[in-house]
């Protein structure tokens, strides 16, 4: 009995919550898979359409797989391509090949694809709006459903995102349809039966829910977001002409009260939504816009508070992710003094909509700290998604041992003052953060690389412009 007790002390004083310390040491990471922006395509074979309609989601790869019959039509003008099922069907074979198996994985919005609304409402003129909101949630359902498939047992937290919506683009209600049937498919991807009936509960109003990563990683809370209420352009379905900001405080005033709980819990948070906090660099710059003649800058959201407070909670908050902008992208949100940095991830588009080739994050988490430890960007050689390789990988790139607020404030400073952006590091990003460059994207951001560094470290206006009015001068 003595040696039991000296022995379990012994593994306490080592940090072990059980014997198998060997086991606990080859766990100091788990594997993560991040996907963003599938945008699948269910009307690339419009004669299917009805089939898809008329059939439960459970049989909708069986219709998509069927010869076609008639000839494929694009009924709306259409900027490039988004996933189609062949596509979607490679780009899943190539998540489990890279990493079969995950600890878990996070699709951090935008399911449906571009012109989701113009198409269904020319392809089926006499379907009504209820018909119209329930295809686009059969649409979620199915791309859940395929992701569920391919990686049984594994947790999927899904963010919606702006063209995830049961009207339009950049539009939704509270409490919706949509709403309510997406919540029954996050709920059900989590595959948390204890925690199925708060996100169904949550989510139904605006999108929104939280749950607990799943173990060896330290108690981290996940809090997921629906922010195309936050959105600069949002409308209601019902009222597409006045700009509505009520629900965007009424979600961050819910996104406050799980912070504060997790923080006297003690717990780590993630915080995932689909459209980042703080400045629109690229129609910034296109508009030719004075910032530093008093402008105001392009937003994507209607305003900062999401990013303030993330800022606010940078002592729990280990990562902020994000989609939306199809690129992959560094963040470091802190725009006040005396608080803590937090990282701040964007992570590429399956869909090669605006194209860039196919790409997915595979990611390695801290289990103690939660934080991201380093990832890699596996993209397909091109549109045609025939073979998958790693692009890079950002420990080799950067020579930093972590994804945290210390070493991308380090990074950021090398941007900064790299004021041409011509230094081997700033290259790199430039080169990297559109998947498949053909590097007219990288000589693009070089033009204007003090603004874009500027825009990657400061969220809010003010941040923004005393960053980068020096750095224009």
């Amino acid at each position: 009995m003595k040696k039991l007790l000296v022995l379990s002390l012994a593994v306490l004083a080592l940090g072990c919550g059980a014997f198998d310390c060997g086991t606990m040491r080859a766990q100091a990471t788990v594997p993560v898979l991040m996907l963003s922006d599938i945008h699948f395509d269910p009307y690339a074979d419009s004669s299917k359409l009805e089939a898809l309609r008329a059939a439960p989601v459970s049989e909708w790869a069986k219709v998509l797989s069927a010869p076609s019959t008639a000839a494929v039509a694009e009924p709306c003008p259409s900027r490039g391509t988004d996933t189609n099922w062949a596509l979607l069907q490679a780009s899943l074979r190539a998540e489990h090949e890279k990493l079969a198996k995950p600890l878990f994985l996070t699709l951090s919005g935008d399911l449906m694809a571009h012109n989701f609304d113009c198409r269904f409402k020319t392809l089926a003129p006499k379907a009504s709006e209820k018909e119209y909101s329930e295809f686009a949630a059969k649409t979620v359902a199915f791309v859940a459903l395929e992701l569920k498939q391919t990686f049984p047992g594994v947790p999927l937290y899904i963010a919606l995102g702006n063209n995830d919506s049961g009207c339009a683009n950049y539009r939704e209600d509270e409490g919706s349809a949509f709403l309510q049937a997406d919540a029954k498919t996050l709920a059900a991807s989590v595959g948390n039966a204890g925690a199925g009936k708060q996100i169904v509960s949550e989510a139904s109003d605006l999108g929104d829910y939280t749950v607990l990563l799943p173990k060896p990683i330290s108690p981290t809370r996940l809090i997921v977001l629906q922010d195309v209420f936050a959105a600069r352009v949002f409308n209601t379905c019902a009222d597409a002409t006045k700009p509505n900001t009520a629900l965007a405080e009424k979600q961050i005033g819910w996104l406050l009260a799980q912070l504060s709980k997790a923080r006297d819990a003690h717990e780590h948070v993630w915080v995932m939504a689909h459209m980042p906090p703080g400045i629109d660099i690229y129609n910034t710059m296109k508009s030719k816009k004075d910032v530093c003649g008093g402008e105001q800058p392009t937003m994507f959201l209607s305003s900062n508070l999401l990013g303030r407070t993330i800022g606010d909670f940078g002592d729990i908050i280990t990562l902020a992710l994000f989609g939306h902008l199809h690129t992959n992208e560094m963040r470091l949100y802190s725009d006040r003094a005396g608080k803590p940095a937090v990282p701040g991830k964007l992570v590429p588009s399956i869909s090669p909509v605006n194209g860039n080739n196919p790409a997915f994050v595979v990611a390695e988490v801290d289990t103690h700290t939660s934080g991201l430890k380093d990832y890699a960007v596996i993209a397909a050689k091109d549109a045609a998604s025939s073979v998958w390789s790693e692009e890079y990988r950002f420990s080799k790139v950067y020579g930093q041992s972590s994804y945290s607020a210390a070493t991308l404030d380090a990074i950021m400073k090398a941007f900064a003052a790299d004021r041409t952006g011509v230094a081997p590091m700033s290259h790199s990003y430039q080169q990297n953060f559109f998947t498949g460059d053909t590097l007219i994207h990288a000589a693009a951001m070089q033009l204007f690389w003090p603004q874009t560094v500027c825009s990657m470290t400061h969220s809010d206006v003010e941040g923004y412009r005393a960053c980068a009015c020096p750095a224009a001068k």
